[in-house]
């Protein structure tokens, strides 16, 4: 922790796991509050549980706001869809969500309106250590995809990018780095193919 935050590293450990979390803290598997990271994903999973077995556009979108913690509007999903932490996941309006999605979200998870999201897209906020004797640790980073943006199909976003707006990530591609407005990225690691023509 950097010397020029004020909080200390006793006070901050006392702090809700999930705003550390938020916060760039790296957890480790003795945290006093681990357990709550357990226990918020299983009642995430008997709310998805429900969702996925739905046919019922009204029922899905009923059954994701509360998984969220927040009214969601105009936004379909096909499920099943898949997510470990809903409260850190905000979803704007006119949002279109394809098959079997994950979003593994401690990190924050916001998808402006009018994005598209294809089959099998993963958005990962959460990562270990490189430094094996602390590779059990987690630490977590924002995702951010702007206004009407579209994620391609099997694509996967990791943890920290922020997709541009009107930016296009093709079928297939891993985006480790941001991606700029009006682009379109593909492959692994995703790197810029072209700009969106108007």
């Amino acid at each position: 922790m950097s010397d020029s935050n004020p909080i200390s590293d006793a006070a901050l450990s006392q702090n809700d796991i999930f705003d550390r979390l938020l916060a760039g803290e790296t957890i480790f598997p003795n945290d006093s509050q681990i357990g709550r990271l357990r226990a918020e994903a299983f009642s995430v999973k008997a709310l998805l549980t429900q969702m996925n077995n739905t046919a019922d556009p009204e029922e899905i979108t009923q059954l994701l706001s509360k998984i969220l913690d927040k009214e969601v509007q105009d936004v379909t999903v096909f499920t099943p869809l898949y997510i470990n932490c809903g409260k850190h996941i905000t979803i704007g309006k006119n949002v279109f969500i394809n098959f079997d999605c994950t979003f593994l979200a401690l990190g924050g998870i916001t998808i402006q309106d009018d994005v598209l999201i294809g089959p099998k897209v993963s958005l990962i906020t959460e990562n270990h250590p490189l430094n094996p004797e602390e590779r059990k640790g987690l630490i977590a980073k924002p995702i951010m995809i702007k206004k009407n943006a579209w994620i391609g199909a099997n694509a996967t976003i990791l943890p920290g990018v922020t997709i541009g707006e009107n930016a296009v990530v093709a079928a297939g591609a891993v985006v480790s780095k941001d991606v700029p407005d009006n682009t379109v990225v593909g492959g692994i690691p995703a790197k810029f193919i072209k700009n969106v023509q108007s």
